[in-house]
């Protein structure tokens, strides 16, 4: 688990992704947080049914590569977002992140120290060099989270805008 000012950040092992998709507030009993009303959009369902927990339970595969790392606010004693790589890490270093606030959590700056907090324990695992991102071109507030984390604009494509933080 890794720790900022204002966030635990928690790496989600496989049964507690069943119970994040769940959404019944199973998994916040587990970790003793307040009750939540986040949303599993159909999208999520099918990336943790498909994606997500195939590669958690892949024993070969290193799991914090794989799933959901959920944020939880130390203050509200609640889960507020997630962050996720998307599979380890390339032959170049590369690997790529992806993540979403909470709606009613929007606008806090969660997200920037949650990134920050990734980063950081990125920046101490040997294999990886790059952080990749994508963004829509539409959304700004993705693309100020990863603006405030040091990462640069680095081209872009199909509405996307391309991000890259090196350690080199």
């Amino acid at each position: 688990m890794l720790e900022t000012e204002r966030l635990l950040i928690k790496p989600l092992n496989y049964d507690q992704l069943i119970k994040y998709m769940a959404a019944n507030n199973s998994l916040e009993e587990e970790l003793g947080l307040r009750n939540s009303s986040r949303i599993i959009s159909p999208e999520l369902k099918e990336a943790l049914e498909e994606t997500f927990l195939p590669n958690v339970a892949d024993k070969t595969k290193n799991y914090l590569y794989s799933t959901l790392w959920t944020l939880i606010s130390k203050t509200d004693n609640c889960m507020v977002g997630d962050i996720c790589f998307c599979g380890e890490p390339d032959e170049g270093g590369n690997i790529e992140i992806g993540y979403g606030t909470y709606e009613e959590f929007r606008g806090h700056g969660y997200m920037i120290e949650g990134v920050g907090g990734i980063i950081t324990w990125t920046k101490g695992q040997a294999e990886i060099k790059n952080i990749v991102a994508s963004t829509d071109e539409t959304n700004i507030a993705s693309s100020r989270i990863l603006q405030r984390n040091k990462f640069e604009e680095n081209g872009s494509g199909d509405s996307k805008l391309h991000w890259l933080l090196s350690f080199g």
